[in-house]
């Protein structure tokens, strides 16, 4: 069994591995510091947080299973009480998130699952920076938790054997902490199901029951190292842990950004957005605020006029 040893205060990570003893790989996914900056930018009531923090965990898993240069996107969206869930990942590691709701709905007491978004659908967007080449996936969202929701997803488009657990909780101080594990059978010889030897199918139920096993506390907990948890759970299947892949909070928003939007609009639509004088606009993302004044307005336009 291949080791690499993983800095004990490492959290935004993700970790992929293999089982040597069947066609399957994975990834853990472990969020700290990053996903408490990213939900601590906005006032969200916890129910509503935990559930963008699944969204995170799982976008991470997702997004590193594939091989991109670019941005993938995890959306769910409903005509719930949760209007809109949006989790994107870079392939260099930067994440970001938020979510939109209905302000004046009481959230105390409710839970973190997808009752909250009601009836809608889960997409999946990969955004290749370097080409036009653009792959959207979208299905309808079932399930009680967005894990259930994805595992759907493979189950109606992709064909693709998943499995994915995820868990996320707030500390005794507060603090968001997340984590998601998911299994995927890798194509043999031939495609998915093309053998009729039973032993894939042996292996993947097996691979199930002892992922099963693995508790929300050992997923969210900062003090049990990635590496511990999958040698609990597969050291019987002879799991082979590659390097890791750190996450940070990255929000794309800028100055530059913003005035190239408002550019693209006309002028008279801009000014119709004008508070004592000022035009604001803020990241959905990371909540930053961007004010325009009349004078930095005019010159927004200059080449224009």
């Amino acid at each position: 069994m291949l080791m690499h040893k993983v800095h004990a205060l490492s959290q935004d990570l993700v970790q992929p591995f293999q089982l040597e003893s069947s066609a399957l790989r994975g990834r853990l996914v472990r969020l700290g510091p990053a996903l408490d900056l990213i939900l601590h930018q906005h006032a969200y009531p916890p129910a509503v947080g935990g559930l963008l923090a699944e969204a995170m965990v799982i976008a991470c898993a997702l997004g590193t299973a594939l091989k991109y240069e670019g941005v993938f996107t995890f959306q769910a969206k409903g005509d719930g009480p949760v209007r809109l869930l949006v989790a994107d990942v870079t392939s260099e590691g930067g994440l970001r998130a938020y979510a939109q709701m209905q302000e004046e709905y009481d959230f105390a007491g409710a839970a973190p699952d997808t009752e909250l978004l009601g009836k809608g659908s889960l997409a999946f967007t990969v955004d290749q920076s370097a080409k036009d080449d653009r792959y959207q996936g979208i299905v309808t969202l079932e399930g009680g938790s967005l894990a259930e929701a994805v595992q759907h997803y493979f189950r109606q488009s992709e064909q693709l054997p998943t499995g994915i657990i995820a868990a996320v909780r707030q500390d005794a101080q507060g603090r968001w902490r997340g984590g998601c594990l998911m299994l995927q059978q890798m194509p043999r010889e031939g495609g998915i199901g093309h053998t009729s030897d039973t032993s894939t199918e042996d292996d993947w139920y097996r691979a199930m029951m002892l992922m099963g096993t693995c508790s929300m506390e050992e997923l969210t907990d900062t003090m049990l190292m990635p590496n511990d948890i999958l040698y609990r759970l597969f050291h019987e299947e002879g799991v082979r842990i590659y390097d890791p892949q750190a996450f940070r909070h990255e929000c794309r928003c800028s100055e530059t950004r913003v005035t190239e939007m408002l550019r693209a609009l006309p002028r008279t639509e801009i000014e119709a957005l004008a508070v004592d004088g000022l035009v604001t606009v803020t990241c959905a993302f990371c909540n930053k605020t961007y004010r325009f004044d009349e004078e930095q307005r005019d010159k927004l336009y200059t080449k224009d006029e």
